[in-house]
């Protein structure tokens, strides 16, 4: 792409991007896993304005029900990439494991709250309370944020990874990385109602607005699993293609676009779900993972971790306008504005 290109790409989409002269209606904000810190985006200036401490192995990240807080996974345990032998690993450092609450006012980190051994990744309930997958303990904590405290932890299989909360707010679906499983929870019950078998290394579970179809991600498999939610069956499977190693997931508001992060593939996939059809695959980065839409949906966001970059790219021309380092390797992304 042409520098004169690029800058007319840029002109028209930074325009719809802000809101005028009090700046941008909405921040992006970067889990950074190996530096342990947050990353703030302008997506108006496209630049990061900054960086904020957080904790070590900063990886999932959500907003509380009124906006005004970003909770982040923080973790202790040494990085155990595949392959690795995890006895020659250092031991964990248990009092790194929590939950960071940052305030976005006043931008900082506020306190660290329990959030069970080894947080991954998490979902808010419509109460507040915060479902978190705990890598290490093969389960998913229930905790109040408010008084900081872990009330259940349900078992799963070992390595939960994505936890998403139903769109009615009533189940939990939580990935098993090792056993290729997906464990449903029954919120008011706290209890495991059903474990449904999908693909190889499940990563995250995304939802049709109305709740009837669950996509997961099975990275080993280069494949989405179709859950009838009203079953709790796997169905079938869509295959993303050759090299895919689909990772994390963004779903439009109207449900009509599923944009997949492949990892190693370095590709977002969009995937139609009305007919589960590829409609577009496209490089964006260095194992992309984290993934978000801008509230227009006019600009994604994708976590670039061996590149320590974010990439933004232009959803109309599926380009990449421009790539902001981060800190180092890069793992969620969160949009939170309007």
């Amino acid at each position: 792409m042409t520098n004169l290109t690029q800058f007319a790409l840029l002109v028209p989409i930074a325009l719809l991007a802000g809101c005028g002269p009090s700046g941008p209606s909405y921040r992006v904000y970067i889990s950074n896993e190996s530096s342990g810190d947050l990353t703030i985006i302008d997506p108006v200036r496209m630049e990061a304005t900054a960086t904020v401490p957080i904790g070590k192995r900063a990886r999932g990240i959500h907003p509380s029900v009124d906006g005004k807080l970003i909770y982040i996974a923080l973790s202790g345990s040494p990085l155990a990439p595949p392959g690795v032998d995890e006895s020659t690993l250092p031991p964990p450092d248990k009092s790194a494991d929590g939950i960071g609450v940052y305030d976005v006012a006043q931008n900082k980190l506020l306190r660290k709250i329990p959030g069970g051994s080894d947080p991954e990744q998490f979902a808010v309930g419509r109460d507040g309370t915060l479902y978190i997958s705990n890598e290490d303990a093969a389960g998913v904590s229930f905790v109040d944020p408010v008084k900081g405290e872990v009330l259940h932890t349900i078992p799963t299989g070992e390595e939960p990874e994505g936890v998403t909360v139903t769109p009615d707010g009533k189940l939990i679906y939580a990935t098993s990385e090792d056993a290729g499983t997906v464990t449903v929870i029954d919120i008011a019950t706290a209890k495991a109602v059903k474990t449904i078998h999908v693909g190889r290394r499940p990563r995250n579970v995304t939802f049709l607005p109305d709740g009837s179809r669950a996509f997961v991600s099975n990275e080993n498999d280069g494949t989405l699993s179709v859950i009838d939610t009203g079953t709790q069956e796997a169905t079938h499977t869509i295959s993303l293609g050759e090299g895919q190693k689909p990772m994390g997931q963004a779903m439009s508001r109207d449900g009509s676009r599923l944009y997949v992060t492949t990892g190693r593939g370095k590709q977002v996939v969009i995937v139609e779900p009305s007919t589960e059809k590829i409609l577009a695959s496209f490089e964006v980065g260095q194992r992309p993972w984290g993934i978000a839409l801008s509230p227009d949906e006019k600009l994604l966001f994708t976590a670039n971790g061996p590149s320590n970059d974010v990439s933004i790219v232009d959803v109309a021309t599926r380009a990449v306008i421009k790539k902001i380092k981060a800190g180092n390797r890069p793992w969620g992304v969160l949009v939170l504005g309007r």
